[in-house]
């Protein structure tokens, strides 16, 4: 008998040619946890794919054996009777639909006849929902009335429902508050006492250091090394992951301030679908010439309602006045907001960011094709030239410009995005959570470029949950807290108490 619940041994997958994983093996045993870490692109989530049966037995190469016995998936349903079932970082629940449909979607509990039996279901439901902790949960009720959080944990409770013995946690708390985060690791802890066994993907390093007891990591589709957690730090995970050592991952550089070039007086925003709630409250701000302002707050602040709104993206009524060099400028559109110099990369780039099945390279020039456009027709030459660039500066990793961006991963999608968005040649540019769902080695890809933009001039507004970022790469600091602007800070000496305590106290302070 196997000491292992599953081992995946020299697995190797091709797309059209191109080797995404060669020779990778990955094994866990009953009631442990492996954190499989690596960039974005490294072959993780194609690794997974295979695993869950996403890629059946047979387009692929190596084994997987369970408990030392072979296992041949030919869908995911097959890979789910064996016990392995994966939560996907995009939650795959039905907003409509109850708690409790969509715990048991694909596995309902029915009565002879095949009617739903509701009454069972809504006591196994309780019953799961208990094992996680969770109290004070109608069953009954509609997914959508609770929070990520929440759902989060009705997706453990769905895959616990399968009888899972191995549970496939990719990017688990990309959408998560520091608490709910808290919950999602002593929630695992509890299910690696009951013999669970958790392959956990995430680029939160320190969430990997806290709960998983093993880390493999995997670079460019080659397994680089597989060592217990108590021989590593978040230092050595990264240095294997990039193949390189960042000692820094904040690479800070001198850059001049100068004069104030953009403001935003009194804007405000109000609720989408209750008109008499306002989600920003007359937030008045200036930003210099090549400052990185950030803008921390806790979620449901106002954050990304206050950027949209200035960028002309704001979905509900909103109103501001906006100036540029001095001078004031009208935003109702983001093209407007492109023509008076404003670039945007928004908070969800899967929905607002990119077109999925476009080619990469059509995604990058799509703000800026006025550039290429003469009589009628697109320059393809031109067009393809900047592309190439472009993709060459900011390392997007892409087969070829004419794939589906769809294809990338995040972080050569979110490449992708702000390229797109830094070719109209903004004065001012908003990046909103730049780096959400984004490796190591691309974060500190995008702080660099960062730094070099606020070099040349080019102002930047960032908004980031992490507070470690807004302290790591902003000259100054906006505090947003229901809505009102509650601190301004110079970023001297700042500590993420004092950002906190401002987020948290309804007294406005400054530095």
């Amino acid at each position: 008998m196997s000491e292992y619940l599953f081992e995946m041994r020299n697995i190797v997958k091709e797309f059209s040619g191109v080797r995404a994983l060669n020779g990778v093996s990955l094994a866990v045993r009953p009631g442990e946890c492996v954190g499989l870490c690596g960039e974005n692109g490294a072959g993780k989530s194609t690794l997974m794919k295979v695993l869950s049966g996403v890629y059946p037995y047979g387009s692929f190469e190596g084994e997987i054996l369970w408990e030392g016995q072979p296992l041949k998936a030919y869908s995911v349903r097959d890979s789910e009777k064996a016990g392995i079932v994966i939560i996907h970082q995009e939650l795959m629940l039905v907003p409509q639909l109850s708690v409790a449909e969509n715990i048991f979607l694909g596995n309902e509990i029915t009565k002879p006849g095949g009617r739903m039996d509701y009454d069972a279901m809504y006591r196994q439901a309780d019953a799961l929902l208990a094992r996680l902790k969770l109290k004070g949960v109608n069953v009954a009720a509609p997914v959508m009335n609770y929070g990520g959080g929440y759902q989060q944990l009705f997706e453990i409770a769905k895959a616990l429902a399968k009888n899972a013995r191995l549970l496939i946690l990719d990017e688990p708390s990309s959408s998560l508050t520091s608490s709910e985060i808290d919950v999602l690791l002593s929630i695992i802890e509890d299910l690696k006492r009951e013999g669970v066994a958790c392959v956990y993907i995430s680029h939160k390093l320190e969430e990997v250091a806290k709960v998983c007891d093993t880390v493999t990591v995997i670079r460019d589709g080659e397994h680089v090394a597989t060592k217990p957690m108590a021989e590593l730090n978040t230092d050595g995970i990264i240095a294997m992951m990039v193949g390189r050592e960042i000692k820094n991952l904040y690479p800070r550089s001198e850059h001049a301030i100068g004069e104030v070039i953009f403001e935003a007086r009194h804007v405000t925003c109000w609720d989408i679908t209750n008109t008499s709630r306002k989600r920003v409250d007359d937030v008045s701000f200036e930003l210099r010439k090549g400052e990185i302002l950030g803008v921390a707050g806790l979620v449901g602040a106002g954050r990304t309602e206050l950027v949209s709104a200035i960028f002309g993206a704001y979905a509900g009524k909103s109103t501001a006045e906006l100036f540029m060099d001095g001078k004031p400028i009208k935003v109702k559109t983001p093209e407007q907001a492109i023509r008076a110099g404003l670039s945007l990369v928004p908070e969800d780039r899967k929905r607002q960011g990119i077109v999925p099945m476009l080619g990469v390279g059509d995604n990058i020039t799509l703000a800026t094709l006025q550039h290429y456009s003469h009589g009628g027709h697109i320059d393809k030459n031109a067009e393809l030239a900047t592309v190439d660039r472009e993709i060459k500066r900011l390392r997007v990793k892409t087969a070829s410009p004419a794939l589906a961006i769809a294809g990338l991963s995040g972080g050569n999608q979110q490449k992708a995005v702000l390229t797109k968005m830094l070719l109209p040649a903004p004065k001012v540019l908003i990046l909103d959570e730049p780096t959400r769902g984004v490796d190591v080695g691309s974060k500190y890809d995008i702080y660099q470029l960062m730094f070099e933009l606020a070099a040349k001039g080019v102002s930047i507004i960032m908004v980031s949950s992490e507070l470690s970022e807004v302290l790591g790469v902003s000259d100054r600091v906006l505090v947003i807290g229901e809505g009102h602007l509650r601190g301004d800070f110079v970023n001297k000496d700042l500590t993420q108490e004092r950002v906190l305590a401002a987020a948290i106290d309804a007294k406005p302070q400054a530095a």
